[in-house]
């Protein structure tokens, strides 16, 4: 009886370090995140009064141990760059925006460690981007988001670290 009683004891340990196991390994939390589209309509157009200078602005939803989520509002073109450790995916909330992938940067700079920033993408391919899409950006990617005038782009963004 006493080994069927240890057995089920270590059965149950077994489960229980299974269970937690993933979430132990890579420090994920138990919380699940959601945002509807209205929230994330809400969230970019919050963002308006800061975009008066630059035409663009940002802000970091949640942080994970290899990636982050962002809102980013664009009234204007953005500059051109590239991110060395970071995969981009893009999800439009609001908008139309050509998306300009590959190629060189203009007059490259690096901004940062891993950061890399320049006044164009030459030799790119354009993607047409609305209301509902999603791009996939790879490290190492140059890009740019080109808006037509007088237009607005709201999209979410999950940065997730490849390097």
């Amino acid at each position: 009886m006493k080994t069927i009683a240890a057995n089920a004891i270590r059965l149950a340990s077994l489960a229980l370090a299974a269970a937690l196991l993933p979430s132990m390994a890579w420090g994920q939390s138990a919380t699940v995140d959601h945002w509807t589209q209205s929230e994330m309509l809400a969230k970019g157009l919050a963002l308006t009064s800061d975009t008066a200078q630059t035409g663009s602005a940002s802000a970091k939803l949640t942080e994970y141990p290899h990636h982050y989520t962002m809102i980013a509002l664009r009234k204007k073109d953005g500059g051109a760059e590239i991110h060395e450790n970071f995969a981009d995916f893009f999800y439009v909330v609001r908008g139309k925006a050509t998306l300009l992938t590959g190629g060189t940067l203009a007059n490259a700079k690096t901004v940062s460690a891993g950061e890399m920033r320049g006044t164009a993408v030459e030799g790119g391919t354009r993607t047409s981007l609305a209301k509902g899409d999603v791009v996939h950006i790879p490290a190492h990617v140059a890009h740019q988001l080109l808006l037509p005038g007088g237009g607005t782009f709201i999209y979410f963004v999950v940065k997730v670290q490849e390097q």
